[in-house]
C-alpha cells in the first residue's frame, strides 16, 4: 500500500489539480511487487484525489543478469543469483525497477 500511496502522492502534485486519465508505471518483476495487488491498492488510494478511476497500466520488463565471470547475458526469474556457469557473480541488469513512466492528464 506504501509504494502505491507514493505513486499516487507523485501523480497528484505532478497534476497541479489536472484529471488524470491514465499513469503508467514500470515494475520489474523481480521488485516482488504483485501486479493485481497495486491495481487493487491503486483504485482505492486514488479515491478522492484528481486521479480517481484513472487508468494504472503496469509494464513488466523480465529479470536479467550478466555473469561477471563468463560475460554471459541470462533471464532471472527470482532473485536467486546464480549464472547457468555456476558463478554467484552476476549483475542484475534489468527487473528491478519501480518507477513512474507518464501519466495522461486533462
Amino acid at each position: 500500500m506504501s509504494i502505491t500511496q507514493s505513486i499516487v502522492d507523485a501523480v497528484c502534485e505532478r497534476a497541479a489539480g489536472r484529471p488524470v486519465h491514465t499513469v503508467r508505471v514500470r515494475v520489474g518483476e523481480l521488485t516482488a511487487v504483485v501486479a493485481d495487488s497495486l491495481r487493487f491498492c491503486f483504485d482505492l488510494t486514488t479515491e478522492g484525489t484528481v486521479a480517481a478511476g484513472a487508468v494504472l497500466d503496469i509494464e513488466q520488463p523480465p529479470g536479467a543478469g550478466r555473469c561477471r565471470a563468463c560475460s554471459q547475458d541470462f533471464t532471472l526469474t527470482d532473485l536467486v543469483l546464480l549464472c547457468p556457469c555456476g558463478s554467484a557473480d552476476v549483475e542484475i541488469t534489468s527487473g528491478r525497477e519501480l518507477e513512474i513512466v507518464s501519466m495522461r492528464v486533462g
